[in-house]
């Protein structure tokens, strides 16, 4: 009796447990790398996987890993896998080398890769089951919104530090820029931030307006997923402003870019549009923040 080969299988389906919920809802801005910038997100499970008891355990664990998708990723958005497969890309060019030199794809973390998968590592702040669902409340992510998240793992440091790894072309982390504002981008942000702050107020007071009647303190300061939600992807906090510096002091720019000087970038954060330029070389320079 002879054994026939078994055909391997070209592609694997994955299922989406989640979705990250962010104040970057571009790509333009983003960090390149995890835990570069401590920024708050959100990781919101899915029915099925939303249930409390896939959790247990894991908020003993200061970080996890995160398997993702990225879903900006032109090359594999509403395509086929065999085309997806036709556009493959066997060598980029890493912003960290400036953009000219190119390296294989697999030497990279570039998104252009046949998986459309990233992985992460990130803090775990704390988990939060509300209306009998899961939220993670984690930091320094480099994923945007909206960003489909595939799987969740623990980060064992015994086995998933290694202090003598070799980091080929990007053995440190990036040098950080010098960013300054102007004194009418900052009183914008400040008014933007005081004027959400209001209409918040306004809408919390409507609510509690209609439910004057109900004896139950705790149904009226009832919080629910869409409001943790909206406060991380939507709400201005004079802490995003430190965020916002420490996002723009990562040069966001292309790399072919990053020589010109009195260049308007934008990069969007939660509901405004941040607007900078080089003033000299290394230093970035906030001028306007505008409500989108």
């Amino acid at each position: 009796m002879s054994c026939q080969p078994v055909s391997p299988l070209s592609h694997h389906v994955a299922p989406i447990i989640g979705y990250h919920h962010a104040p970057l809802s571009q790509k333009f801005g983003a960090p390149r790398q995890p835990n570069l910038v401590a920024l708050t997100s959100v990781i919101e499970m899915i029915e099925p996987y939303d249930t409390p008891a896939a959790v247990v355990g894991l908020e003993e664990f200061s970080h996890i890993w995160i398997s993702w998708q990225f879903h900006h990723n032109y090359l594999h958005k509403d395509k086929q896998a065999n085309k997806a497969d036709s556009s493959f890309r066997a060598q980029v060019r890493p912003p960290r080398l400036g953009g000219n030199q190119k390296i294989g794809v697999f030497a990279s973390r570039s998104m252009y890769r046949p998986s459309a998968l990233g992985l992460s590592v990130v803090k775990l702040e704390r988990i939060e089951i509300i209306e009998g669902r899961v939220l993670l409340i984690i930091s320094g992510a480099d994923m945007i919104d909206g960003t489909p998240i595939i799987d969740i793992k623990p980060y064992m440091p015994y086995s998933d530090a290694l202090p003598e790894a070799k980091s080929g072309f990007a053995p440190s982390a990036p040098a950080l820029l010098s960013v300054t504002v102007t004194e009418p981008a900052y009183e914008q942000f400040l008014q933007l931030m005081v004027g959400q702050s209001a209409n918040t107020d306004k809408q919390n007071h409507n609510e509690k307006q209609k439910s004057h009647e109900e004896k139950t303190d705790s149904k009226k300061e009832k919080t629910t997923v869409t409001a943790v939600i909206d406060t991380v992807k939507k709400q201005l906090l004079l802490s995003d402003f430190d965020a916002i510096k420490a996002l723009i002091a990562q040069d966001p720019r292309p790399a072919y870019r990053r020589k010109e000087a009195n260049t308007s970038f934008i990069m969007r954060y939660k509901s405004v549009d941040v607007s900078f330029q080089m003033l000299v070389l290394d230093e970035l320079q906030i001028t306007a923040v505008v409500e989108v």
